[in-house]
């Protein structure tokens, strides 16, 4: 299965799928990492294990006033030059429209840090763990899902339920979510590529 992996950031759910692909515990290519952000730790890894990347910012589309959608539309164009059969978004701080979303129907995958239905958007985490401090849930937890337009709304494919221990810091909980979501990352794609086999 080919693969395209969006990211934003430090790239250690990047990092869970390249291992996994090394280790043969999936079947899989990522044919190519793709960050909105220059500084993304993750391009490091990526360059690391021979994958190429692109550096795809959504600032000179801004600063010259053009839309998001035209934004999305070439981002898009950029993606399918490279024919993936699923793409992922690990830890991509933005939202994409229909203009990206159109071009891949079903076959855009998120992860978000917490369960379906609870804390939808940015700071998931933290946004938990202040629940839980005022009593209002239980535990946290992560989940992948397809993407649609509606934010964090799409069809679960996994998803984990992660304790918060009574004394834990939000950096401990911050550590707990992010084990999950190295394993439930690479599940997600696991099962993706079981529906595709014939």
């Amino acid at each position: 299965m080919r693969l395209v992996v969006l990211i934003s950031g430090s790239g250690s759910n990047l990092q869970a799928i390249i291992d996994s692909i090394a280790s043969r515990h999936l079947d899989a290519e990522i044919v190519l990492v793709v960050s909105n952000r220059k500084s993304a730790y993750g391009l490091e890894r990526a360059a690391a294990a021979g994958i190429p990347c692109l550096i795809f910012p959504f600032k000179p589309y801004r600063d010259a006033g053009q839309p998001r959608d035209l934004y999305d539309a070439d981002l898009a164009d950029q993606v399918a030059a490279h024919t993936p059969d699923l793409i992922v978004l690990a830890g991509w701080m933005h939202i994409l429209s229909p203009a990206f979303l159109d071009r891949f129907p079903g076959q855009v995958i998120n992860l978000h840090p917490a369960l379906p239905g609870t804390f939808p958007g940015t700071d998931a985490i933290h946004r938990t763990y202040e629940a839980y401090r005022r009593g209002e849930v239980q535990h946290g937890g992560c989940m992948i899902h397809t993407v649609i337009p509606e934010v964090d709304a799409g069809e679960v494919i996994v998803k984990e339920i992660v304790p918060i221990m009574p004394d834990d810091t939000l950096e401990q909980f911050e550590e707990h979510i992010h084990s999950a979501e190295h394993r439930i990352i690479v599940e997600a794609i696991r099962r993706r590529i079981k529906q595709s086999q014939p």
